[in-house]
């Protein structure tokens, strides 16, 4: 067993299966996937057009119900929860960036990044003092009073990032966060994330197709035809070397080849 596991475990996904259609002629897509997310890894899914990652991502993150299986997120049981408390579970407890910045154009970058917590219990002085620490390490603390359509789209990424962390979840899932991007942008948000990863403790779950935002990551997880195909961890090596070790397994898997880094 890999050392990494010793540490306390934030998710646990077993036995998980996602069928789409109906019974006749359902497409499993999800075949019995088990993984572990322990605290403060950062975590990178990887795999072929058609391998599953995205679901993945969807059922672990609670944006889509499993077939079957048991998902734990700090040992609750996000399968057998109801919509309602899986609702607010969601909102508690995990953080979001996805592709598209989801910023709310009538509203400033300050005002976007703290709606998540407009309803919550976080006292007003608090709120102010974790926005101003987060917006701090992404570099965003001078955008407060701009509007999106006011800023580039590394920075509203960095506002999505930014709102995603505002009420301290447990995880953050990433769905293709720099596939917006220009490569200065992909590569100014990925160090941050690594950052955020290293110095705030921050546990990351990302999907990506790109083996140079994969390089950023403690560990890769590879899919196969709906099934963990083989992982990799980082450990000690530089980042250009496990990006190396990346494109290898890559390269057996089939997808996209990336030249340089």
């Amino acid at each position: 067993m890999n050392p990494i596991y010793s540490q306390k475990t934030m998710l646990h996904a077993h036995n998980v299966r996602k069928s789409y259609g109906t019974k006749g002629s359902a497409q499993q897509v999800l075949k019995g996937i088990e993984l572990r997310v322990t605290e403060s890894e950062f975590v990178g899914i990887m795999g072929p057009s058609g391998s599953g990652k995205t679901t993945l991502l969807n059922v672990l993150a609670t944006i889509d119900r499993p077939t079957e299986g048991t998902i734990l997120i700090e040992d609750a049981d996000i399968s057998k929860m109801k919509d309602a408390e899986l609702s607010a579970f969601r909102r508690n407890k995990l953080g979001f960036i996805f592709q598209d910045y989801n910023l709310l154009d009538t509203l400033t970058v300050k005002e976007n990044i703290l709606l998540p917590i407009s309803l919550g219990k976080m006292k007003k002085k608090e709120a102010e003092e974790e926005f101003s620490a987060v917006a701090n390490i992404l570099g965003i603390q001078d955008l407060a009073d701009k509007y999106p359509h006011e800023i580039s789209g590394g920075q509203k990424q960095r506002t999505s990032a930014c709102r995603a962390l505002i009420h301290r979840p447990a995880i953050l899932f990433a769905d293709e966060p720099t596939g917006a991007l220009d490569s200065k942008s992909a590569s100014s948000l990925l160090g941050t994330m690594e950052a955020l990863n290293q110095k705030r403790s921050v546990t990351i779950v990302m999907v990506t197709h790109d083996p140079v935002a994969s390089s950023y990551c403690s560990r890769v997880v590879f899919l196969k035809d709906g099934t963990i195909y083989s992982e990799l961890y980082r450990g000690d090596k530089t980042r250009q070397a496990f990006f190396k070790d990346i494109m290898d397994v890559q390269a057996v898997l089939g997808g996209d080849t990336v030249d340089v880094i």
